[in-house]
């Protein structure tokens, strides 16, 4: 899926597109990817990737009271710390992406007109799957909702009317920020209202608040359609070559020395999951 050069005098970015990959991996890969890009020694780069188990994935500040980790466990799933702010995320019927890319690279320093810009180029996505999503303020999240990103509001919503389709967040290192965020295909609403102990009227709440890629589309796209409409996103946004790269060995080497700060619990078991409660 390699973007063909539209424009020889645009920038290059990396892409990248990883399979499953344990979830504490993947929160040290994106961590070690920025630390590169701060250093001047990996370029710009666009991840895309998937999950070995589902994970539950807590901000960076996050207390791990918000979930019901036990419950994560007894399923087969990781719980892991990300190096970005926010509220739990689970990660399963998903495509997740990460942006890193600095203030060389054309991002506006500041969180809110840097997810501004790097919203613009999961707007055209969306709209290229045929989702009208917009970057919207919506209502301040339920106080049932302090531990589940999906039902609290930020700048940084994408959103089809009033309900949520992702959240994304962010951290910055110097002059280079990560970002990272879901496509998310499919959720369980009753489970999620359980892992995030949401309480009496959770999964209503998640019903109502949130949508999904399946939901609005009236089918189920494909990962792959999905990457390419994210590639040609980015490309076409920020007006840059998208040349698929893989990590570097700095990058596997700081991952690797990182991925057990990430680790909240790990389950042993790993049963298979089927999506049901």
């Amino acid at each position: 899926m390699t973007a063909q050069p539209t424009d020889t005098n645009a920038a290059s970015w990396r892409l990248i597109i990883n399979g499953p990959v344990d979830g504490a991996m993947n929160m040290a890969i994106d961590r070690a990817v920025l630390a590169c890009r701060e250093s001047g020694t990996s370029p710009p780069t666009v991840r895309l990737y998937s999950w070995e188990v589902p994970t539950l994935t807590l901000g960076r500040f996050q207390k791990i009271e918000d979930v019901d980790a036990d419950l994560a466990l007894e399923l087969g799933f990781d719980v892991v710390r990300r190096p970005t702010g926010g509220r739990a995320v689970l990660h399963d019927d998903e495509l997740t992406y990460s942006f890193v890319a600095g203030t060389a690279d054309g991002v506006p320093r500041g969180v809110a007109a840097s997810y501004r810009y790097l919203s613009e180029a999961l707007v055209a996505a969306y709209t290229a799957m045929g989702v009208p999503a917009q970057v919207t303020a919506r209502e301040r999240g339920r106080t049932t909702a302090r531990g589940a990103c999906y039902l609290h509001s930020t700048q940084a919503d994408l959103s089809l009317g009033a309900a949520k389709l992702s959240g994304s967040a962010q951290v910055w290192k110097g002059g280079s920020v990560l970002q990272h965020g879901s496509f998310v295909v499919s959720r369980d609403p009753a489970l999620e209202a359980r892992l995030f102990r949401l309480g009496a009227g959770g999964e209503a709440a998640l019903r109502s608040d949130a949508t999904t890629l399946s939901d609005t589309l009236g089918r189920r796209p494909s990962m792959a359609a999905i990457a390419v409409a994210l590639r040609d996103g980015v490309r076409d946004s920020f007006d840059v070559d998208l040349v698929e790269g893989e990590l570097t060995r700095e990058e596997i080497e700081l991952a690797s020395s990182w991925v057990e700060e990430m680790v909240i619990a790990r389950s042993d078991e790993r049963p298979h999951h089927d999506g049901s409660t």
